[in-house]
């Protein structure tokens, strides 16, 4: 389509101008319609270098544009997806020591800022508590089936589960 202003390019802005209009492409709304339609969301993925996947944020900056999932004057428990749920499963490559407060890769809440509330909570979705499975490839053949168990066990009962407060004290005390 056309840009709204080809002078001076402004991605949030050219998304919200198309997306008004009609203008976005149509990969983009249908991925959008599968997030109108769901009631939870996961996102599953490797954490890599301290967030998610270039291509899920990527995913994320196309999908989630503002007038669909978030407006300006609605943000967070405004927002405009607020009837949805998200839960962030992912697997790390250090240990879940490294990712305490005494570890050296800080307490993964720090990282999961940006992400659970700076996108996910910002668009108005409900967070549920990440599912993490640290560094699979470093332990045994017999933790990673305990995590597979684990994690097919807690997808039986995720409609029971609250989500966080997502507020700065749940990441950062």
């Amino acid at each position: 389509g056309h840009l709204h202003n080809s002078e001076a390019f402004n991605y949030g802005v050219e998304t919200w101008e198309a997306y008004k209009r009609g203008g976005l492409s149509k990969d983009l709304v249908e991925e959008q319609k599968k997030v109108q339609e769901a009631d939870l969301l996961i996102f599953q993925f490797p954490l890599f270098w301290f967030s998610m996947p270039a291509i899920l944020k990527g995913w994320m900056d196309r999908v989630l544009v503002q007038g669909f999932a978030y407006d300006l004057s609605k943000a967070y428990d405004g927002g405009l997806l607020q009837d949805k749920l998200s839960l962030f499963s992912f697997t790390t490559g250090g240990s879940q020591e490294m990712y305490s407060n005494e570890g050296i890769s800080g307490d993964i809440r720090y990282v999961l800022w940006p992400m659970q509330h700076g996108i996910m909570h910002f668009c108005g979705v409900k967070v549920l508590e990440p599912h993490i499975c640290y560094a699979p490839e470093n332990v045994s053949e017999e933790k990673r089936k305990e995590m597979l168990t684990a994690w097919t066990q807690r997808l039986k009962t995720l409609w029971k589960e609250e989500p966080i407060d997502c507020s700065p004290e749940w990441y950062f005390k």
